[in-house]
C-alpha cells in the first residue's frame, strides 16, 4: 500500500513537474524566496494593525513567531526522522525530471508549505469576519508550495503533509491565542 502510494507520489511529481519550461524558471524562483514575499507581508501587517492597532499587533505577531517556530522546528524533526530524498537528489528520477533548483536536505515533509499554511490558517481564522475576502490568503500557500514541486525539491505528499501540519498548528496557535485574548483582555476591564 506504502509502495503504491509512493508511486503514485511519484509519478504525480514527475507530471506537475514536467509543466515547467525554462522560460517560467526566473518567476518560480523568485516565487520561492521568502524574501520576495516581503511586500505581501508588509500588506498583511499594515491591514492587522489597521483592524488591531499596535500593541495587539505586536502580540499576533509575536504569537505568528512562536508558530514559525514550532512549525519550522516539527518539519525539520520528521526531515531527520524519515530522511527522504528531495527529487532533486533520488537517483531514480533526477535524470528525467526538471531540477531547477538544488537542495541537500531531506524532503519529507515541506517546511515551505507546513510555515505558509501555518500562518495563514492563523491568521485566516483571527480575520475571516474582520477582513473582506480574507479567504484569498489561502492562496499565498498554494503558489509557494507549487514552487517547490516546479523547482524539483518537493513531492506532492510533502506539500500536502506539510499543509496538513501546517493548518493544524495554525489552528490550534488560534484556539491558544483566543484563550490568551479572552484571560487577559477581560481581567484588563
Amino acid at each position: 500500500m506504502l509502495e503504491k502510494l509512493l508511486s503514485l507520489d511519484t509519478q504525480l511529481f514527475v507530471y506537475l513537474n514536467g509543466l515547467g519550461s525554462e522560460t517560467f524558471d526566473p518567476l518560480w524562483l523568485m516565487i520561492t524566496k521568502q524574501l520576495n514575499w516581503l511586500p505581501f507581508f508588509l500588506v498583511l501587517a499594515y491591514l492587522i494593525f489597521k483592524k488591531l492597532g499596535i500593541k495587539q499587533t505586536l502580540i499576533l505577531l509575536l504569537f505568528v513567531g512562536v508558530l514559525i517556530t514550532i512549525t519550522d522546528q516539527t518539519t525539520n524533526l520528521f526531515k531527520n526522522g524519515f530522511h527522504r530524498l528531495r527529487p532533486c537528489n533520488d537517483p531514480e528520477i533526477n535524470t528525467f525530471i526538471r531540477v531547477v533548483k538544488k537542495s541537500y536536505s531531506f524532503s519529507f515533509f515541506s517546511g515551505h508549505a507546513a510555515n505558509t499554511m501555518a500562518v495563514a490558517t492563523f491568521l485566516y481564522f483571527n480575520f475571516k469576519n474582520k477582513i473582506k475576502h480574507f479567504g484569498f490568503l489561502f492562496l499565498w500557500p498554494l503558489i509557494f508550495a507549487y514552487s517547490r514541486i516546479y523547482l524539483g525539491l518537493h513531492y506532492p505528499i510533502d506539500i500536502l503533509t506539510g499543509y496538513f501540519f501546517g493548518f493544524i498548528f495554525g489552528f490550534m496557535m488560534f484556539v491558544i491565542y483566543e484563550l490568551v485574548q479572552q484571560k487577559y483582555f477581560f481581567q484588563a476591564k
